[in-house]
């Protein structure tokens, strides 16, 4: 049983609560007891379960998914960290990047990371797509 002490417009009152079956409780207040009827709880409205989307396929209906490849003999190729999905890409065949600059957005385990250029250069070629799914190791981009 627990016991609380209020204070009420002055008067102090000691009220007990006892067993709560259902939604009847018996408390005692001031030492008289009463049944209380508590009204129901609302009840929880249901969770929906959320899908998660489908990966890209081609038009024969297999995945999309990018291989890591031999890097090319001429310029350096900057690679996917880990496996995931492109979601962006910041440059243009031509561009020109510092070593800080982001170039592609990858999603990993339901977080954007930020893909930089790792080295001053030029951008030779993009490997990928927006929305391409990729292994750990696949060229994303090539620069000069």
């Amino acid at each position: 049983m627990k016991e609380y002490k209020y204070k009420i417009n002055g008067n102090t009152y000691n009220v007990a609560i006892g067993d709560i079956d259902g939604n009847k409780a018996h408390v005692e207040v001031n030492g008289i007891p009463y049944n209380v009827e508590l009204p129901e709880a609302p009840k929880a409205a249901p969770v929906k379960a959320v899908k998660a989307a489908p990966a890209p396929r081609t038009a024969s209906g297999e995945k999309v998914i990018s291989k890591p490849t031999a890097s090319a003999a001429s310029g350096e190729t900057i690679k996917a960290p880990l496996p995931g999905v492109i979601l962006s890409i910041s440059v243009k065949v031509g561009d020109t990047v510092k070593a800080a600059d982001t170039v592609a957005v990858l999603e990993a385990m339901k977080m954007e990371n930020a893909i930089h250029a790792g080295r001053d250069g030029k951008v030779k070629a993009i490997n990928v797509n927006a929305g391409d799914s990729v292994l750990e190791g696949t060229a994303i981009i090539t620069l000069e």
